[in-house]
């Protein structure tokens, strides 16, 4: 099943839908009556409950039901438009060496993760604001895993079970300013935290095989990456144990993957110009596609 949040002409107000097939979705919102969840967060919060809720209704709505609308006519949102957190890691090695230049031996120890904004979320079609302060902005192709139910010191196995779905993962990045922050031993702070694209839906977990579904970057059209993220160090199951030893993770918590290897400008040395397409592409969940906004003044 494939989640989705949107707007469409009625209402200012974000609605929760199904898609069916490529053009169309169901109206979970208008299904749900107030007796069930009608946004996304609210829907993960209500367990796996809710989801099966959720996928009873998506497959029994007759082609011509009211609760059906059509994709063109409405605007899609990203899945989550405020997370409850977002952490991202670099779970890939061969990102990690052409990024770093080496690989530290820490890194093949312990899982580490930056933590994003959740407040600059951004979705399908929107256009990515172009900071001041950077001429190096990036792209970044990756995967996300949604938690969906409470996570506290669970091992592997059950860690599995808490993932709701997946969607793209882009955390926007201005690498000039991103690298002179992390000099100083901290950050990235103003390198990621002005945007993050998710999107276009969540494909629930029973849905897709994350460790090898083909994955793709093009710009303007032009494919500049392709990979897979199944050669994780850890896996999102191992990530989730290791995070929930001493802190509790909550439904609409998102965790990125990291970077696939050359999934990014900085290992191509290619950049985006104001004005660039970018379209994150992951078989089993769709495209996510976003406008490279003008690069803003002070």
């Amino acid at each position: 099943m494939q989640l989705v949040t949107y707007r469409d002409a009625s209402s200012e107000h974000d609605r929760l839908g199904a898609l069916r097939g490529e053009s169309q979705l169901v109206d979970l919102t208008a299904a749900a009556g107030g007796e069930h969840p009608g946004a996304m967060l609210d829907l993960l919060r209500g367990g796996q409950r809710e989801i099966d809720w959720a996928r009873s209704v998506a497959h029994s709505v007759s082609d011509d039901h009211e609760l059906l609308r059509r994709v063109a006519e409405v605007r899609l949102c990203a899945p989550l438009p405020r997370p409850n957190s977002m952490r991202d890691f670099m779970l890939v090695e061969e990102h990690v060496r052409n990024s770093l230049g080496q690989v530290p031996d820490e890194w093949y120890e312990i899982p580490v993760y930056w933590k994003g904004n959740c407040d600059t979320v951004f979705g399908p079609e929107d256009t990515i604001p172009w900071p001041s302060y950077t001429d190096k902005l990036d792209y970044e192709l990756e995967i996300g895993a949604v938690i969906g139910r409470p996570a506290f010191r669970v091992d592997v196995e059950e860690a599995a079970t808490c993932i709701a779905g997946y969607t793209i993962f882009n955390d926007w990045s201005a690498r000039d300013i991103q690298f002179r922050e992390m000099k100083v031993g901290l950050g990235p702070g103003l390198g990621k935290d002005f945007a993050t694209s998710l999107g276009p839906c969540l494909t629930t977990a029973d849905a897709i095989d994350i460790a090898s579904t083909p994955m793709r970057a093009r710009v303007n059209g032009e494919t500049w990456s392709e990979g897979s993220v199944g050669a994780m160090r850890f896996s999102f199951p191992e990530v989730i144990a290791h995070l929930s030893r001493e802190q509790p993770l909550q439904p609409g918590d998102v965790l990125g993957s990291g970077t696939v290897g050359r999934g990014c400008g900085l290992e191509l040395d290619r950049w985006l110009k104001p004005g660039d397409v970018a379209e994150l592409d992951v078989d089993g969940i769709g495209v996510l596609r976003n406008q490279v906004g003008p690069k803003g003044t002070q």
